[in-house]
């Protein structure tokens, strides 16, 4: 399956920071960006990639192994 190198940058990036606006501020782009490529991969992977949190996001199962 070919994955976006953007989505996955984005998802990385939010991964180690277990923020997308700490993401957002490392890449450039906005938080909103940022949110919607992770959104974008979880839908083409069918997988919930993190669990929003109301104060930062944790990775699920999945998102741990990718």
């Amino acid at each position: 399956m070919h994955l976006p190198l953007n989505a996955l940058r984005a998802f990385e990036v939010s991964a180690r920071h277990l923020s997308f606006t700490r993401a957002a501020a490392e890449l450039h782009v906005t938080q909103t960006a940022v949110s919607q490529h992770v959104k974008n991969l979880e839908d083409r992977l069918k997988v919930p990639l993190f669990r929003r949190l109301p104060r930062g996001l944790a990775l699920t199962d999945e998102g741990q192994a990718l």
